[in-house]
């Protein structure tokens, strides 16, 4: 009796932690959020409903995310979408006291001094936006069409480094993807396998 309980609360354990981290399916509805901004503002995303929503989780002193931020790729990206109208939310999941949570003062300095032009920096210290999407690696991108369904989810692209001189080699997939539906094609690679270092929710 008291071993069929204990296999029991196991089973159940084991789906609560699944469905935590059960990832949204690239072609059906994104699922709405909201979080804080840096100003401390509510952003919800069904606010942005009608246009490209791109996201990004991000962790600063991740090497892979620096890499791309060293580099300008994504801040290049950035102000290349947003100055076409398309939204680009950074999403920081890292947990107080974990590597790359941050406040709003050092994340605003940050943006300046990398020449970073998200929509939004949002913060999800509680990790439930990021499980709720299945965020497993920063980065981890995402894309969703403006009737609210997601059409890319993964690597931002095909070379797992943190190094720099691999960005020019490889496949930048949401540049592809992008490209795409901006052109009304389908996705070639509509999920791909993200890479970097895990995100770090909270305990």
């Amino acid at each position: 009796m008291i071993k069929t309980k204990i296999i029991a609360i196991a089973v159940l354990l084991m789906t609560l932690m699944g469905s935590a981290f059960a990832a949204v399916k690239v072609d059906q509805a994104a699922p709405n959020f909201s979080l804080a901004n840096t100003k401390g503002e509510q952003i919800n995303l069904a606010d942005y409903q009608g246009k490209y929503v791109i996201l990004e989780w991000t962790n600063h002193l991740c090497p892979y995310v620096q890499k791309h931020y060293d580099s300008d790729n994504i801040p290049s990206m950035q102000r290349k979408y947003t100055a076409d109208n398309i939204v680009w939310l950074s999403i920081i999941s890292s947990a107080p006291g974990k590597q790359g949570h941050i406040d709003s003062v050092t994340s605003d300095e940050l943006t300046a001094s990398r020449n970073a032009a998200p929509t939004q920096v949002l913060f999800d210290p509680e990790g439930e936006v990021g499980k709720l999407y299945g965020a497993k690696t920063t980065p981890h991108m995402y894309i969703i069409d403006p009737q609210g369904t997601l059409r890319y989810a993964g690597g931002i692209d095909s070379i797992k480094s943190a190094k720099i001189a691999d960005i020019e080699k490889a496949d930048n997939y949401v540049e592809q993807a992008m490209a795409a539906l901006l052109s009304g094609k389908a996705v070639k690679n509509k999920l791909t396998p993200p890479y970097g270092c895990s995100v770090k929710y909270k305990s």
